[in-house]
């Protein structure tokens, strides 16, 4: 979907633009058309570097010698159900800091025991992972043992860049080394599929390919205008069809990587629902886009901003918000702190409110608990649910009971189905409502398990047997 329309070409006979969109021009020669991407990418390429991640995993030796009838009639030849493997997985990443600051996709070191990142100068660092946000798939590494100021990129305003702009795109695809490729952007877009409820990207044609998740997208003055995240296609190469977490995004995550903790993110303490053009003729002033409020939390920003049902939220700090997805974005793009300007459409006017950019709050305490013992819970990770816990997860129930925010591979937990985002709502007749009473519960011996689970707003039933 479009955010942005008017498609604008770039000044190829200039390497470094100034952003005001009066500036840009066509080339009006053939010496201009000649021109070279070389000085832009001997700046920037220094400060792009490769990403390797290794994890150890547990898998099931066979299906069959994971069933205990099986196991009782042939033993088990393989000593056990799960063997450990060592898995590894490629991408890129982008030096932000010149003490070794490194940004990279949260998925290209999802669960890794160790990284390794090297640099266009061949040199070699371990990395330690300091912040993990897998909402907007980014993640932030600090390099181990270097010694003296590393190369870095700037950041550009994402706000600025416009639909026909010149961009490169720097990574290591597929593990050859490190690759340039150019292109524009062609649009400002939500990923097809997405489970992100904040992810807004810059959608490009430039040639982006596996390894190259974590790179840079970068702009005609060699800033950095996005995180290659991800790519469409049904071969898994590339087919012109990639995409960028903004860079307004990037800064707003790393910018908390002191914290080593998921990011704090602004809260609007409502629910949601995005103007569509049925809805649009029911409302009036008939909008043509923006985000309804379906109901407020007495208690959040959203109430002291004097939001109200029915309220149709158009703008933020002078931005158009065309859906939920695009309002999530722009508030994860603010810090903590101060206040924003809300558009509202209510009654057919327009006004304006500020609200208080606070988080959401912990409470209860989320007691992050891993279950153990000998039951089909052993494996899962659980938080117990609060608004805070339900932003991080992009979760869009009532924030109560015990969730899931992770299970571990080749566990009890993950042989019988569980996902993360499940909230676990009774087990054996008993309602769940704190990790510790799940961790008991998870504890005790029994042959026989019946467990009631929400999943996607529904509820299943389902008898495990020991």
């Amino acid at each position: 979907m479009l955010r942005r329309v008017g498609v604008v070409l770039c000044l190829l006979g200039a390497l470094v633009l100034p952003a005001a969109a009066a500036d840009r021009q066509v080339p009006d020669s053939s010496a201009q058309m000649q021109m070279s991407f070389a000085p832009i990418v001997k700046r920037v390429a220094p400060a792009v570097v490769n990403v390797y991640a290794t994890r150890m995993i547990r898998q099931s030796v066979s299906p069959l010698f994971a069933d205990p009838f099986f196991r009782q009639l042939f033993g088990n030849p393989f000593g056990g159900t799960t063997r450990t493997r060592r898995e590894s997985s490629l991408g890129s990443g982008v030096i932000i800091n010149p003490s070794g600051l490194i940004v990279t996709n949260f998925h290209v070191i999802a669960q890794a025991d160790e990284v390794k990142v090297a640099l266009s100068d061949k040199r070699e660092f371990p990395a330690d992972i300091i912040l993990r946000d897998e909402r907007s798939d980014l993640a932030v590494l600090r390099i181990k043992g270097g010694s003296g100021s590393f190369p870095t990129l700037q950041f550009a305003d994402s706000d600025q860049v416009q639909v026909g702009d010149l961009v490169l795109a720097i990574g290591d695809p597929f593990g050859v080394g490190q690759t340039v490729t150019s292109g524009i952007v062609s649009a400002f877009a939500r990923l097809p599929g997405s489970q992100s409820q904040d992810q807004y990207f810059i959608q490009t044609d430039a040639a982006i390919n596996p390894g190259n998740s974590g790179g840079a997208l970068v702009d005609m003055n060699g800033n950095l205008i996005g995180i290659n995240s991800t790519i469409v296609s049904p071969v898994g190469a590339s087919n012109g069809i990639g995409f960028a977490i903004p860079s307004n995004l990037v800064r707003a995550v790393t910018s908390q990587a002191a914290t080593g903790s998921a990011p704090r993110r602004p809260w609007l303490g409502a629910n949601l629902q995005s103007v569509t053009p049925d809805l649009a003729t029911t409302i009036p002033g008939n909008p043509a886009s923006g985000v309804i409020v379906v109901s407020v939390d007495p208690t959040g920003p959203g109430a002291a901003a004097g939001l109200k049902s029915d309220d149709v939220i158009v703008s933020i700090d002078g931005e158009d918000v065309d859906d939920v997805g695009a309002l999530n974005y722009r508030l994860a793009t603010k810090i903590v702190g101060g206040a924003a300007k809300l558009g509202i459409m209510r009654d057919g006017k327009l006004y304006s409110a500020s609200i208080p950019l606070q988080p959401a709050p912990e409470t209860p305490p989320r007691d992050q608990r891993v279950l153990a013992g000998d039951s089909p819970l052993a494996g899962l990770t659980v938080l117990n649910l609060s608004p805070a816990v339900a932003d991080e997860l992009s979760f869009g129930g009532s924030p109560k009971g015990v969730i899931v925010g992770d299970v571990s591979d080749g566990s009890p937990a993950a042989d019988a189905g569980f996902q993360k985002g499940d909230v676990i709502a009774s087990v054996n007749g008993m309602a769940v409502d704190s990790t510790k009473q799940l961790a008991d519960i998870a504890a005790a011996s029994r042959r026989r398990w019946d467990l009631v689970v929400s999943r996607d707003g529904k509820s299943i039933s389902v008898t495990l047997a020991q």
